[in-house]
């Protein structure tokens, strides 16, 4: 097999596997897809479609906290996903290659740092913001998502505690729920304007399904700490990396 395929096919297994555990997994697959040649718009638009797949099954292990959540708060919340997401998505696909490659190390650090900070504002952030706040900040992090998807889980388990949401398997239940609603979507639009790389999007999306069901047996016995320095490690290089394609 092609060594592009096995890069991509490996960057997939293990996003799925650090997705079903801690997160992060497109620290993984957007720089292999731009290592495969890729213009860097289209290989975040391929990565997205890559780990799309992960966020229904995690969407379905909730499915009883989702149960308990009146129905307006769910449709209201799904509405804004979605609008978000494809903003974000439409965003991304009018944004001049240029520009694009100038944000990816700011946006890969970003999510990085979100990512490292998340046991925090997990820990100490219920109460602090004000509930008013969530469905502007819904969109907001919406529109994120739907443009560049790294961290998108992070944000929005912070954006749920900072707003006073206390039950952390409500705050996981209603973030994997709007991670698929928007990311799906956002992933329509991007097939739709033709910004998909079909043959590797279709290889890496069984890749990383098959990663999801072995991260989640393996999440049973690896220490998640390791696996968290493992993502913030790799976030921190792929920084750098394309940093330094900037000059």
């Amino acid at each position: 097999m092609d060594g592009v395929w096995l890069v991509t096919g490996a960057a997939a297994f293990g996003a799925g596997v650090l997705n079903a555990i801690a997160g992060g997994g497109s620290f993984l697959t957007f720089p292999a897809l731009v290592f495969a040649g890729a213009p860097p718009l289209a290989a975040n638009a391929t990565s997205a479609a890559a780990v799309s797949p992960g966020y229904l099954g995690s969407t379905l292990g909730f499915k009883a906290e989702l149960q308990a959540i009146p129905g307006t708060t769910l449709q209201r919340e799904v509405v804004i996903a979605a609008v978000g997401g494809l903003i974000g998505a439409t965003l991304l696909l009018v944004t001049p290659a240029r520009l694009f490659s100038g944000l990816v190390p700011w946006l890969l650090l970003l999510a990085t740092a979100l990512f490292a900070l998340g046991p925090v504002i997990a820990s100490r952030g219920a109460g602090l913001g004000h509930p008013r706040w969530r469905l502007p900040g819904l969109l907001l992090v919406a529109i994120y998502g739907g443009y560049f998807n790294g961290g998108l889980g992070i944000l929005l388990m912070a954006l749920y505690t900072l707003t006073g949401e206390s039950r952390l398997n409500t705050v996981n239940a209603l973030k994997n729920l709007n991670s698929f609603v928007l990311s799906w979507l956002s992933v329509a639009a991007f097939a739709w304007a033709g910004a998909i790389v079909w043959d590797q999007a279709l290889w890496m999306m069984a890749l990383a399904t098959a990663g999801g069901w072995s991260g989640a047996r393996l999440a049973k016995r690896l220490p998640a700490r390791w696996v968290r320095w493992l993502v913030i490690t790799t976030g921190l290089v792929m920084s750098a990396v394309f940093f330094s394609r900037l000059g």
